[in-house]
């Protein structure tokens, strides 16, 4: 059995051999005494740490006493606590954050005289990047998976399918385009998922949820007093992507000063925080989304020219789910299955005069639309199959097809419709009915042309004079 003396021999060797990092710290605040372990965390030498302040590590946990007649200038040694055990961030060398837990006591002598105190530092960055992934797992859980969580076998999609896959393998910016519910978020997370950065953060950010001030502070983070309520560091999301992926959702909402900003930092990776100088280097993979037309937006002066140019290196464009309506019934499928594992009726599918409507309603909600409609009908089954007077009612009164909004149907479908066939017909007299031309006048494919032309019963004799 070892002997005190014998122990106090071996303290040496015993503190550096610690996984943890261990600093001694005089009432003063200079640092006294480190172990190799802190070295590593902080990226410091001891010779470049001893007889610093203990500030130099920034820690937004660490507060400073500002009453003028306290004889202490940090809160741990005015209250003399026991232990305190608090999660904070310190910034290492290279001006990168790294979340520690900070476990601190202070020294008495046997006079209960101050004498400094020792501070624990446990790295458990490592446990907030798993505890990330877990957030992230638990709500992907009960996806099934067509592919990657992603109904659809129509020719369309299987060619989104192909490319999806290798722009998984690229480390180039992906733009992702097409009317809200196609699943924009699914096919960003599909992208991380099959690529090399699979196993490192998958960031989302909407950038039309947050005002101009808080999404700066969110992208780039901050420093502990940069403005007022910043009473911590915060790590930015860019810094939290190191790495991996960081995807844009609703890029076309990004404030004008905002967006100079991203382009910089999608131009040389690197950027500072707010309130700080030091300029931080990230590796990671810029993917974007909207449901906007950007090349309208740079027209109008809302959007640069330059930034589309640097987020549209691989574009994807998601069909609305009116130009593949042959994916309804799978879709109706995967979503009826996953109603029924949930609850405890056992609905088994749409009647064929509800499918049949479902199949002729236009879907200007897209994919997100065709769920919300089977969710509503699914609580009003009282049978084993889904009869049309179970469907919400515009479903019904637009699901002939016409050419032009009908009574009861939603506003904004009827607008979409109409205005989807004035611009055909214009497109169609401008090319004297030459249907490739008006495609690509429009931008579409020949057989978008002539699935709109049936959809909204246009006649080349009787609507179209050129």
């Amino acid at each position: 059995m070892l002997k005190n003396k014998c122990v106090n021999i071996y303290c040496k060797d015993i503190v550096e051999i610690m996984q943890e990092g261990l600093m001694v710290i005089a009432e003063d605040g200079t640092i006294q005494m480190v172990n190799k372990a802190l070295e590593n965390i902080t990226g410091y030498s001891k010779d470049e740490i001893l007889g610093q302040r203990c500030t130099i590590f920034r820690c937004d946990a660490c507060k400073a006493v500002r009453q003028a007649t306290s004889q202490a200038w940090c809160q741990l040694f005015e209250k003399k606590e026991q232990v305190v055990k608090r999660k904070c961030h310190l910034m290492r060398k290279d001006g990168s954050y790294i979340t520690v837990l900070k476990t601190a006591t202070v020294l008495c002598d046997d006079q209960g005289q101050t004498m400094g105190a020792v501070e624990i530092v446990t790295d458990i960055s490592e446990m907030d990047r798993l505890d990330r992934q877990l957030r992230q797992l638990s709500r992907t859980l009960d996806e099934e998976s067509n592919f990657q969580g992603i109904v659809g076998h129509s020719s369309q999609m299987k060619k989104l399918f192909e490319l999806v896959e290798k722009a998984s393998q690229s480390d180039f910016p992906v733009f992702i385009f097409g009317e809200s519910g196609t699943g924009k978020e699914l096919v960003a997370q599909a992208i991380h998922n099959l690529s090399p950065r699979a196993e490192q953060p998958y960031i989302q950010v909407n950038c039309a949820a947050l005002n101009e001030s808080l999404l700066e502070s969110e992208l780039f983070g901050h420093v502990k007093g940069a403005f007022t309520g910043a009473l911590q560091h915060r790590k930015g999301l860019f810094e939290a992507a190191h790495k991996g992926d960081i995807f844009l959702d609703e890029i076309g909402d990004l404030p004008m000063s905002m967006q100079v900003k991203l382009l910089r930092v999608l131009e040389t990776k690197t950027f500072e925080r707010v309130g700080d100088n030091r300029t931080i280097s990230v590796d990671l993979r810029f993917i974007t989304a909207t449901n906007k037309n950007l090349p309208d937006l740079i027209a109008k002066g809302d959007f640069r020219e330059d930034l589309f140019y640097r987020i549209n290196v691989i574009p994807i464009h998601l069909p609305p789910l009116r130009e593949r309506i042959e994916d309804v019934p799978h879709l109706v499928d995967f979503f009826i299955k996953r109603l029924t594992r949930k609850n405890k009726k056992n609905v088994q599918g749409l009647s064929p005069e509800s499918m049949r409507i479902f199949m002729q309603y236009s879907w200007p909600g897209n994919v997100r639309e065709l769920k919300s409609a089977l969710e509503d009908s699914y609580v009003l089954a009282d049978g084993d199959t889904i009869q049309p007077e179970h469907m919400p009612e515009y479903l019904k009164q637009g699901g002939t097809g016409g050419s032009g909004p009908l009574e009861g149907q939603p506003r904004a479908s009827g607008n979409v419709n109409e205005r989807q066939r004035q611009e055909l017909i214009e497109a169609l007299k401008q090319s004297s009915g030459n249907k490739s031309q008006a495609a690509r006048m429009l931008g579409i494919n020949r057989g978008t042309v002539l699935n709109r032309m049936r959809k909204y019963g246009i006649d080349l004799q009787r609507d179209v004079v050129y």
